[in-house]
């Protein structure tokens, strides 16, 4: 592995209160890096969809307008993108291939274990899967 610092970095991020404790989380550990938040647009396969695409994408940019705004732009770039497909991990991990980021990094959202049984746990599958470093940060507490 490299000693190179992770310069492309991509952050899922699920809804507001994870944008802003991600930001947070990911504004001091980088330097001098481009910080690529993702949001999945989860489509339904066949059957409708939850939401219409143009919502979702509005949400979205609510999103990465909390994550930008616990950023300091001085030493960091920031580089939203939306993602879309039926399986939310493997989504993060094709984009994590087309952005080519060196390290997929997230705070663990607490959700409950019936929760995780129905969507599939998204944090295990990109650990189980990636071919890149997942760095997995701690929370604010405060949140």
């Amino acid at each position: 592995m490299s000693d190179e610092p992770f310069r492309r970095v991509l952050v899922p991020i699920a809804n507001e209160a994870d944008a802003r404790v991600t930001g947070k989380a990911v504004a001091d550990r980088f330097d001098d890096s481009t910080l690529i938040p993702i949001y999945v647009v989860e489509k339904a396969g066949g059957a409708p969809d939850a939401a219409g695409v143009e919502q979702r994408e509005e949400f979205a940019e609510t999103l990465f307008k909390i994550f930008e705004a616990v950023i300091d732009e001085s030493t960091l770039i920031v580089e939203p993108t939306v993602g879309y497909g039926i399986d939310v991990a493997a989504t993060i991990l094709e984009v994590a291939d087309d952005e080519r980021a060196d390290a997929i990094v997230f705070v663990p959202r607490s959700e409950s274990r019936w929760r995780q049984l129905l969507t599939g746990d998204v944090a295990r599958k990109l650990i189980n899967r990636t071919d890149r470093p997942v760095l997995i940060l701690p929370g604010d507490r405060d949140e």
